[in-house]
C-alpha cells in the first residue's frame, strides 16, 4: 500500500513538471492541450511518459522539441533515474522514440533526422513568439492597473519583479515572461529595462500602442493554432460513427480514422 502511494504522489510530481513543456508552435502546456497519454513510475526510479498529437502528420520539428522538452524536465527530477518517452501515433514517431531515448546530443538527433534544420534557428523563432505573446499580456495587465505607457517602458527589470496581478492570464504569464526574459539575457541586472522588444530594442512611450498591436496579431495567429489543434485533436481522438459505407476522405484528413486502420481512432 505504501508503495503504491509513493507511485501516485510521483507520478503526480511528474504532471507537475511537464506543465513546463509547452508546444513550440503555440505556447501553451503540453498537459493542457491534452497531449499527454500516459505517465508511469516504476520502481520509484524509472518515468514512463507516452504522449500523442493531434494529426498524424503534425511536424516532426514540433513532434522532436517537445520530446526533448518532456525528457529534459524529467530528467532535471532528483530522484529520476531513467526516462522512456513514446509519441504516438505519428508518421515520424519511430525516429523521434529513438532519437529522444538515444541519449544523444539534441541538436545531433534533430538536425539528423530533420533534413540538417539548424535547431538554434528553430528555438529561436518560436522562443521569439512566446515572449511576444507573454510580453503583450503583461504589458495589458500593467495597463488595467492604471499605468501610463510613460512609465510602463520606464519600468526595470526589479521594479516588474514586484509586480503582481489579481489571477487572470496576466498573473500566470508574469513569471513565465520573467524567465524568459532573463533567460535569454534580454534583462541580466536589476536596473535594466523590463520591457525590450525580442530584439533588444528599448520601446519608446509613444511606440507602446504599435508595439502592441504588433504584439497582438502574434497572439491572435497563436490562438487560431491551437484552437485548430485542439479541434483536431478533439476529432480525432473519440469514437466516431462510420458510415455503411465506410470512412471517407474527410475522416482521413481529420484524422477521424488512420491510413491502414480498420477502426476508427479512439483515445
Amino acid at each position: 500500500m505504501h508503495v503504491e502511494v509513493l507511485k501516485s504522489e510521483l507520478e503526480l510530481e511528474v504532471w507537475g513538471r511537464l506543465e513546463s513543456v509547452t508546444d513550440p508552435e503555440l505556447d501553451e502546456p503540453i498537459t493542457e492541450m491534452g497531449f499527454v497519454e500516459r505517465v508511469e513510475v516504476t520502481d520509484a526510479a524509472t518515468v514512463n511518459v507516452e504522449f500523442r498529437l493531434p494529426t498524424y502528420w503534425c511536424s516532426p520539428n514540433f513532434a522532436f522539441m517537445m520530446a526533448f522538452g518532456i525528457r529534459q524536465a524529467i530528467k532535471s527530477m532528483p530522484w529520476v533515474k531513467q526516462v522512456d518517452v513514446q509519441l504516438n501515433d505519428h508518421c515520424f514517431g519511430d525516429k523521434v522514440n529513438e532519437g529522444v531515448n538515444s541519449g544523444r546530443a539534441y541538436h545531433k538527433v534533430f538536425a539528423e533526422y530533420c533534413d540538417g534544420a539548424d535547431l538554434s534557428e528553430v528555438t529561436d523563432k518560436f522562443n521569439a513568439k512566446a515572449f511576444d505573446r507573454r510580453q503583450e499580456t503583461v504589458l495589458l495587465g500593467l495597463q488595467a492597473q492604471g499605468r501610463d505607457p510613460k512609465g510602463i517602458v520606464a519600468m526595470t527589470l526589479s521594479q516588474l519583479q514586484k509586480v503582481t496581478f489579481e489571477g487572470g492570464e496576466e498573473a500566470q504569464q508574469l513569471p513565465r515572461y520573467l524567465d524568459l526574459l532573463i533567460s535569454q539575457g534580454l534583462a541580466v541586472h536589476p536596473d535594466d529595462p523590463a520591457f525590450p522588444t525580442w530584439e533588444g530594442q528599448a520601446i519608446a512611450a509613444e511606440d507602446v500602442t504599435e508595439h502592441l498591436k504588433r504584439l497582438r496579431s502574434t497572439r491572435i495567429n497563436m490562438e487560431f493554432n491551437g484552437a485548430l489543434c485542439r479541434g483536431l485533436a478533439k476529432t480525432r481522438y473519440k469514437e466516431v460513427e462510420i458510415g455503411p459505407d465506410g470512412p471517407t476522405l474527410v475522416d482521413f484528413i481529420t484524422g477521424r480514422v488512420l491510413p491502414g486502420a480498420a477502426t476508427p481512432v479512439s483515445s
